[in-house]
């Protein structure tokens, strides 16, 4: 397939499986798993804590399977975006997709904010000194550096993630490798009284904490998906680049958690005067293999926060360029880098939007902003995509599937029930901070810039509602020329 620009100077297919499952695996694990072990741990009162990361490797599998059918699909930029807006279509126009982009450019930003208060947090490891100013400067030039690297074409950014994806598996394998090597089965598994009590309302709250900060570490499985119109082969690629980062980076979390309460005591996690309860990866080594080695794994997991706001903000960026082009968000978002072909706009929006959200986690906590960022997205992402997939299969059959969800609907309704508990308990797990609320609010706010949009545009309720069936059938797709008509390999 050719590598310069399509003719009408869009987007250029340049990112193979490797590349594409790279930049998922880049931002699933980042500095997820090494700031929130400690939050798990807290939630559930224990080592009883794995539970958090098997529950949110379950939602993040029945859920990439949504994204699987989708993404193979609808290989479009935008990922939910195009979904969204081919599902929904037939009853309330464009509303569906305008919502999903005006959630969309603030959840993901937020998700980003939390890898630069996660590398700051690890920072302070190597710099103890490092006070609250100057923890803010560094992230905030942590941020326009990533906008700076990002300011260029995809394939230098391809092989930028690749190197990052190197850099981030030696992290975390060091940090297993060491745990491994002072791995004490005492520490992780002996458990506090009543730890598995089905019956106790403590459980279940911890439970529902630990489902939100899980889905929270597997964020990033659908970032090629957003990148569709960029990826080789979009119907064989986009299912097995879910697949591959949920299974490899489910294996490394479960190695994580249970190696890293295998060598410090969880109680020391809860403790927020202890080093462990914000830079618990560096404790492990510092314990196990001397100082020496945990300041250099400290800065390979630097480098891999780093990655993964590099490329969650990559995949991000490209989500209001598709909607703007297609005349379903504010017009000068449509506008791509004469040279380097990105989106200008998306990528500048998101990247303030992460500084804010950034100063907001530096000075409140990390948990009240991952609550904050689940609730945001469940609504007009999560829940309305699992329910796009029931109306695309209905209202088109005849589109082109390469690929299609085992045991449908059972993965569905797993997902969605998962995401309910995560909305339904949010504010019972953030007291006095109304994520729920805020939530509403910033929903209630995206309706009223629709119909302002909206009226501007003449479109739905202002007009004709405009039918849009776009993407191959299956009458239409011929494998020999389309290689995205061939099915993909279950």
């Amino acid at each position: 397939m050719s590598g310069s620009p399509p003719p009408t100077g869009g987007f250029v297919r340049r990112v193979g499986l490797f590349q594409a499952t790279a930049i998922n695996m880049s931002q699933m694990c980042g500095i997820g798993p090494f700031v929130t072990i400690p939050l798990m741990v807290a939630a559930f009162g224990g080592p009883q804590a794995v539970i958090g990361f098997v529950a949110g490797a379950v939602l993040a599998l029945c859920d990439g399977l949504v994204w699987a059918e989708l993404g193979a699909a609808l290989p479009g930029s935008g990922g939910s975006y195009v979904y969204l807006r081919q599902a929904f279509q037939y009853r309330t126009g464009r509303l569906m997709p305008f919502l999903f982009v005006w959630t969309a450019m603030l959840f993901i930003p937020l998700i980003m904010s939390t890898g630069v208060v996660g590398f700051v947090q690890y920072l302070g490891y190597l710099a103890p000194g490092l006070g609250q100013t100057s923890g803010d400067l560094v992230g905030l030039g942590v941020i326009a550096l990533v906008v700076i690297l990002l300011w260029r074409g995809i394939e230098h950014i391809a092989r930028i993630t690749a190197v990052m994806w190197t850099v981030m598996i030696a992290s975390v394998l060091l940090v297993i490798a060491a745990a491994a090597s002072d791995f004490s089965p005492h520490l992780a598994f002996t458990y506090p009284a009543h730890a598995f009590d089905l019956t106790s309302d403590h459980f279940w709250l911890g439970f529902a904490a630990g489902l939100t900060i899980g889905i929270y570490d597997y964020l990033g499985y659908n970032t090629t998906a957003y990148m569709g119109a960029e990826i080789k082969d979009p119907g064989r690629t986009l299912p097995r680049s879910i697949f591959f980062s949920i299974l490899g980076i489910m294996a490394i979390y479960l190695l994580l958690q249970i190696g890293t309460l295998g060598v410090v005591d969880w109680h020391r996690m809860t403790d927020p005067h202890d080093i462990a309860s914000t830079s618990v990866a560096s404790a492990v080594l510092e314990r196990t293999w001397g100082k020496g080695a945990a300041d250099t794994v400290t800065v390979l997991i630097l480098i891999t926060a780093f990655a993964s706001v590099f490329t969650g903000l990559l995949g991000g960026s490209r989500v209001p360029y598709d909607a703007a082009r297609d005349r379903v968000f504010f017009r000068p978002y449509e506008k791509l880098h004469p040279r380097h072909r990105f989106p200008v706009l998306g990528l500048a929006t998101m990247g303030v939007i992460t500084a804010i959200g950034f100063l907001i986690g530096r000075h409140t906590d990390l948990a009240t902003l991952i609550q904050l960022l689940t609730t945001v997205m469940v609504i007009v992402q999560a829940l309305a995509q699992i329910v796009a997939l029931t109306v695309l299969r209905k209202r088109r059959p005849l589109l082109r599937r390469p690929y299609r969800m085992w045991l449908y609907p059972v993965p569905s309704v797993i997902a969605f029930t998962g995401w309910c508990v995560i909305y339904g308990y949010a504010d019972r797990n953030s007291p006095g901070r109304h994520p729920i609320e805020w939530s509403l609010a910033w929903l209630a706010l995206g309706c009223v810039a629709f119909l302002v949009w909206a009226r501007r545009e003449r479109v739905w309720p202002f007009g004709e509602k405009e039918i849009s069936e776009e993407f191959a059938t299956g009458m239409d797709a011929d494998p020999d020329t389309d290689p995205a008509a061939e099915p993909a390999a279950s």
